[in-house]
């Protein structure tokens, strides 16, 4: 699982390998904040076509918190928002889930991006 949002310190994007209690202390922390989750698999042709898309969303949605979490290493919080499609993007404000995209749908996440940040 990877976080990608704003740095604490610097204000500039980072990459960190998280476990899920990780993944749950970044979704209460910016509660307030939009969350956008790609839920992903690295043998997944379309999640790799989406992979560099999600990370150009982020350096342009700067106020959003970009989290993305490998299927097959995250079965927990995979089972938690009942993924069966990837990718799937889960968005999340306030501790709840606000929307979704499922499959490779890059006009319809930058739409929703739009839409809820």
């Amino acid at each position: 699982m990877y976080f990608r949002g704003r740095a604490l310190d610097s204000g500039l994007m980072t990459d960190n390998l998280l476990g899920k209690e990780e993944f749950d202390r970044i979704l209460e922390e910016n509660a307030s904040s939009l969350v956008v989750i790609d839920f992903f698999a690295t043998w997944c042709g379309p999640c790799k076509i989406m992979g560099p898309k999600f990370n150009k969303m982020s350096n342009e949605f700067t106020d959003v918190i970009f989290v993305k979490v490998d299927v097959d290493e995250n079965e927990d919080i995979v089972s938690r928002f009942q993924i069966n499609v990837m990718p799937t993007f889960i968005f999340m404000k306030g501790g709840k889930q606000i929307d979704s995209v499922e499959g490779s749908m890059e006009d319809q996440l930058r739409q929703k991006l739009s839409a809820n940040h």
